[in-house]
C-alpha cells in the first residue's frame, strides 16, 4: 500500500466503508445495506472525521473558495431561501453573480436558515479522495453534502430521500427521528412530495429511532427512510454522504432497452383505432405481453445478449462516477523524464473496459477508446490489475515500447505517476 494510499484510510488504516460503521462489512452488507439503520457511536469507530471537515473547513468554503450555487443552497423549516438573497458578484475578474457573499450567509445563518454545501465530493480535496474510495467498497455511486445548522432549528421538514445515506456527525449535536418507509427502496422519479400525505401521516406516528448524534457519530439510512433533523443547543454540522444504489430494476431497465431491436415490436398499432377505449387496447396488450415474454425467453439463452445487459449497466455506473484526478502539471513532467525505472500505476475508478483482437488491444473509456497493437496487450493486462509498476517490468515490451506504452497511456489519462 502507498503512503497516499495509507492517507486516504484514515485513522487505523481503514477503508472508507470500514471507517463508518461499527459492525463488519460483511455485515452491514448483509444485515443492513438496504435494509434497515444502523447507528454507529463515535466510540465504537477508529476515528474522527476531522480530516474530512471541520468548522474551519466549513469558513474557509464559504469565504476563500468562489463556491457558487447550485454548489449550496439555504433553508428553514423546509423552505429554501431564495438564492438572490445569500449570493453575488465575485468582483473585479469574477463576475459570476452567483457565488456565495459570506455576509450574506452569515445573515441568513444568523436568522436560523440551514447553509447546504453540496457536491463536496467535487469541491474539497479530503472529501474527494474519501468519496472516491467509498465508491470501490460499496461499488454503487456516491456524492456527499454538508448541512450545517444554526443551534435549535431545523432545516427540512420530515422527508424521504432517493438514495441510501451515511450522516456523519462532524460538530454539535443533532436530535434524528427516523419512520419506516411508506414507500420501500423508491426510485429516484419516487420523490417524497409525491407521497406527501402519506409521509406526513407515517412521521406522526411514534418513531422507529429517536437518537441524537453527536461528533463521531455515524447513522446509516436505507433509501425511502422517513427522517428529520433538528439542531439542538449550537451550531452542528453533519455530512451526508448519499449512495445512488444500483439496483434490479435498473437491470429490468436495460433489458427493456435490447428489445427495441425486436422489429415485431416496433411495429405500429394499427389505424383508426380508438386509443382511448381500454377494451380496445387491450388486445394489443395481451400480444405486446405475449411477445415480450417469448422475446425474454429466447434471451435467457442467449449468452450475447445477457452479457450486452451487463455491460449496458456497468456504463452507466461509469457515467455517474469519477475516476481519480489526475494532476496535468506533474504528469507532464513525469512524462518528460520516464525511463524504465518509472513507476505507474492503472487510475483508480477509470472503469475501463479491454477488448482485444488479432492486430490490437482496445481500453474503452467514458468517451473515447485508447488502441495499442497487440504486442502490448501483456503489458496492459498488467497494468490493469492495479499494482504499481515499473515501466521497465512492462511484460512483452523492450525498453523503449514500454516507455513509449506508458507515456501514451499517462497522456490519456489511463495511467498516473505511482507516489
Amino acid at each position: 500500500m502507498s503512503e497516499t494510499d495509507s492517507h486516504q484510510r484514515g485513522p487505523g488504516n481503514r477503508s472508507a466503508l470500514g471507517r463508518l460503521i461499527a459492525v463488519d462489512e460483511r455485515t452491514f452488507a448483509d444485515r443492513y445495506w438496504g435494509r434497515a439503520p444502523l447507528l454507529s457511536r463515535a466510540d465504537e469507530l477508529p476515528g474522527t472525521f476531522d480530516d474530512l471537515m471541520t468548522a474551519a473547513s466549513v469558513d474557509e468554503l464559504v469565504s476563500h473558495r468562489g463556491v457558487r450555487t447550485p454548489f449550496a443552497r439555504m433553508a428553514k423549516d423546509g423552505s429554501l431561501l431564495d438564492r438572490s438573497t445569500f449570493t453575488d458578484s465575485g468582483g473585479f475578474g469574477a463576475e459570476m453573480t452567483d457565488q456565495l457573499d459570506s455576509a450574506a450567509v452569515l445573515s441568513a445563518f444568523a436568522d436560523g436558515h440551514t447553509l447546504v454545501l453540496q457536491g463536496l465530493h467535487r469541491l474539497w480535496p479530503p472529501l474527494i479522495d474519501f468519496v472516491s474510495e467509498l465508491v470501490a467498497d460499496v461499488g454503487h455511486p456516491a456524492q456527499v453534502n454538508a448541512y450545517i445548522t444554526p443551534a435549535s432549528s431545523q432545516g427540512f421538514s420530515p422527508h424521504y430521500d432517493v438514495h441510501d445515506v451515511f450522516v456523519l456527525q462532524i460538530s454539535g449535536e443533532k436530535r434524528w427521528i427516523l419512520h419506516p418507509p411508506v414507500h420501500p427502496h423508491p426510485l429516484p422519479n419516487q420523490p417524497w412530495s409525491d407521497r406527501r400525505s402519506a409521509v406526513e401521516e407515517r412521521a406522526r406516528a411514534t418513531p422507529e429511532i429517536d437518537t441524537v448524534l453527536r461528533p463521531g457519530d455515524v447513522l446509516y439510512l436505507p433509501r425511502g427512510w422517513i427522517h428529520s433533523a433538528h439542531a439542538l443547543g449550537e451550531t452542528t454540522i453533519h455530512l451526508t454522504l448519499g449512495v445512488a444504489s444500483l439496483n434490479r430494476y435498473d437491470i429490468a431497465h436495460h433489458l427493456l432497452g435490447l428489445l427495441q431491436d425486436d422489429a415485431a415490436l416496433r411495429e405500429p398499432l394499427p389505424a383508426g383505432f380508438d386509443p382511448t377505449d381500454a377494451d380496445a387496447v387491450l388486445p394489443y396488450v395481451d400480444r405486446v405481453i405475449d411477445d415480450m415474454a417469448a422475446a425474454l425467453e429466447r434471451m435467457k439463452g442467449d449468452s450475447v445478449a445477457r452479457r450486452a445487459i451487463a455491460e449496458r449497466l456497468g456504463r452507466k455506473f461509469v457515467e455517474v462516477t469519477r475516476p481519480e484526478p489526475v494532476n496535468p502539471l506533474h504528469t507532464v513532467s513525469f512524462m518528460t523524464h520516464l525511463g524504465a525505472d518509472s513507476t505507474v500505476v492503472w487510475r483508480r475508478g477509470l472503469g475501463a473496459t479491454i477488448r482485444a483482437d488479432a492486430k490490437s488491444i482496445h481500453v474503452r473509456l467514458r468517451k473515447k477508446t485508447v488502441s495499442l497493437p497487440a504486442e502490448c496487450a501483456e503489458a496492459v493486462y498488467l497494468l490493469e490489475s492495479g499494482k504499481p509498476c515499473r515501466v521497465g517490468d512492462l511484460t512483452g515490451l523492450d525498453i523503449d515500447s514500454a516507455v513509449v506504452v506508458a507515456r501514451r497511456l499517462l497522456r490519456e489519462g489511463v495511467l498516473v505517476p505511482a507516489s
